[in-house]
């Protein structure tokens, strides 16, 4: 399909630059993939009340680090920015190495960047350039890193790594938000512990969610499972390709957890067409709709062992796609010509329903009743 099928026209000033207070009262709008009228605008805290006991809710646990870098090169001052994406073990000299994104002028080996806390202070750690990184994209390097024994050292001198258009938008209103307060906004309540961190964005449905949500989902009857994907930079690479199916998805580690056994479940049985609440799999946001269709496809093809485990995913879900594991999701609204708003429009495709045109019509609803959008923005909710 064509990329700019996907295009919209978006106000800037829908673009979230801090979640809801409290999270729960966000605004959730709901639509049904097999009733195309059915489009309701509620808040958040509603959402017990739309699913029914039996239904299973899949939630990302993963933990997001402080990966964002600030940094100034100690020969030039110059300032440097950049995203932590990986351990890379050790470098060549024995010290600790990362593979980190860096958005800098006259970047060559042997390069140094000295990073700055929260503070802007300079602190002690600097990384040394080692070599270019070309299959994390344009930008990324493999370096050393000076006064830190490991990754642990983010938690002190990284920073909470906002999307770009949140950054963007907080400068052009003249927002000053403290890094404390986006390490609380940005991280899900139900997040792993510190061993799970590892994603570089949030999964961002799922900060809608509190333990008021939590115990109201729970008394009833709604199940919760988890997976644990650690979501990368490539979310936010834009699709630049003509057509969507030339876009060179990016591959993210992800795992069951205790997910596991659904989705065995699932796999001895016929998916349910039924559209009554009780016995539907709802995925809380794209990263868990990616772990659970992709470790179904391992199991549809034989290879349940490799879904046991540790596994990696490009999968691309995008309308025509044949759902083998998810029959709703909550989500939020996504970038236009994105592979996020591909899934969704996915997800609202059945019988006769175009869902590049029902997505339209949806976001085109969102923006007329003033939704926010994008990672601190609201949320929908995609039932069957």
């Amino acid at each position: 399909m064509r990329t700019d099928a996907l295009d919209f026209e978006l106000p800037r000033e829908l673009i979230a630059t801090r979640p809801a207070s409290p999270r729960d009262s966000s605004r959730l709008l709901v639509v049904s993939r097999s009733d195309p009228g059915r489009l309701e605008d509620r808040v958040f805290t509603d959402l017990p009340g739309l699913l029914g006991k039996g239904d299973t809710l899949v939630f990302n646990r993963s933990r997001v680090i402080p990966a964002r870098l600030e940094g100034v090169n100690p020969a030039t001052g110059g300032r440097v920015s950049g995203l932590y994406l990986k351990d890379a073990g050790a470098g060549p000299d024995g010290r600790a190495a990362w593979v980190v994104l860096l958005k800098a002028k006259r970047s060559r080996p042997g390069g140094r960047v000295a990073l700055t806390g929260a503070d802007g202070r300079e602190t002690w750690v600097v990384l040394e350039l080692v070599e270019r990184c070309p299959a994390e994209g344009p930008g990324a390097w493999v370096v050393v890193v000076e006064g830190a024994a490991s990754v642990e050292v983010l938690e002190r001198v990284g920073l909470t790594p906002l999307p770009p258009y949140i950054l963007s938008a907080r400068k052009e209103r003249g927002e000053d938000t403290a890094d404390e307060l986006d390490r609380s906004f940005y991280q899900t309540v139900y997040a792993g512990e510190p061993d799970e961190a590892g994603s570089v964005a949030a999964p961002t449905a799922g900060l809608h969610f509190t333990d008021r949500v939590l115990a109201d989902l729970a008394a009833r009857g709604v199940g919760r499972r988890e997976v644990v994907l650690h979501v990368g930079a490539g979310t936010f690479r834009p699709v630049e390709a003509e057509r969507l199916e030339d876009h060179p998805m990016h591959a993210e580690r992800c795992w069951l957890a205790t997910a596991g056994d659904l989705l065995r479940e699932r796999a001895c049985s016929s998916r349910t067409k039924s559209t009554a609440p009780g016995g539907r799999v709802i995925a809380v946001g794209s990263t868990s709709v990616r772990t659970l269709e992709a470790a179904a496809g391992l199991v549809e093809a034989g290879r349940d062992e490799e879904a046991r485990g540790w596994f990696e995913t490009d999968i691309l879900i995008a309308p025509g796609y044949r759902w083998k594991a998810v029959d709703g999701m909550v989500t939020n609204f996504h970038l236009p010509r994105s592979t996020l708003i591909a899934m969704v429009a996915a997800a609202l495709e059945g019988d006769g329903i175009d869902g590049v045109e029902r997505v339209k019509a949806v976001y085109a609803h969102a923006v007329k009743e003033g939704y926010r959008f994008f990672s601190y923005g609201d949320a929908m909710l995609v039932l069957p």
